[in-house]
């Protein structure tokens, strides 16, 4: 991090969609140098109001809000608006929160019980380009990256029946019992999108239930019965 990037103030949008929590995170960071609180919203669609209207340098990022999450709002944030960088404030780090929000552009992330220091630090390391993560992240991304890739199943070499590869992606969540809400937010899409993935699956095969699109995801070779 360069001298530069320390003395420059941050501009900070604060998204937490927890009244309680998101006044106490605009006081701490009220009282730290080097940060200036320019807007604060309750979910990932205010937020990315906010940074269209604010243009923010940084945008301090809960996980789980209602009507968008912080994913979703991350991308796009980073999409839209790429001159604002996301860092990741949220009570929870587990792979299915970490991987996601870094996927969608989060350049920190940090667990909320992180001190006043260590999020100056990471305000100010997004933006001098480096990441801004606590250490217990970066432990668990360095374990991460030594596991094994895990192997595909064999199946078809391309999809049956037409299937284009989102739809035949859809299928198979289906087939690990995943929800149209859960699909919507693995692939980080609106659950309207799942909907018409599914419905024009349906259309393609035949199917019609869940239970049939299970069957038929066996019975194609796209997924494997677990072994023994």
């Amino acid at each position: 991090m360069t001298d530069e990037a320390v003395r420059r103030t941050a501009r900070v949008v604060v998204a937490d969609d927890q009244t309680v929590v998101r006044e106490g995170i605009v006081m701490l960071l009220g009282l730290l140098p080097g940060i200036e609180v320019v807007g604060a919203a309750g979910d990932g669609d205010e937020a990315v109001r906010l940074v269209a209207e604010l243009a923010p340098d940084v945008v301090l990022m809960d996980l789980r809000m209602p009507r968008c999450d912080g994913v979703e709002a991350t991308r796009r944030i980073r999409a839209e608006h790429p001159g604002t960088q996301v860092v990741v404030l949220t009570t929870f780090a587990d792979d299915a929160s970490l991987f996601p929000a870094l996927r969608a552009g989060a350049r920190g992330y940090l667990t909320k019980d992180a001190g006043g220091e260590e999020i100056v630090r990471a305000v100010h390391s997004v933006l001098s380009g480096d990441a801004g993560l606590s250490p217990s992240i970066q432990r668990r991304l360095l374990e991460r990256l030594s596991e094994p890739e895990p192997q595909p199943s064999p199946g078809p070499e391309e999809p049956p029946d037409g299937l284009t590869a989102r739809e035949t992606e859809v299928l198979l969540l289906i087939a690990e019992g995943l929800s149209n809400q859960e699909i919507a937010r693995k692939l980080h899409v609106s659950t309207a999108t799942v909907k018409t993935h599914i419905n024009n699956l349906f259309a393609k095969t035949g199917l019609k239930d869940r239970a049939q699109a299970v069957r038929y995801a066996y019975g194609k070779g796209l997924v494997r019965p677990p072994a023994g």
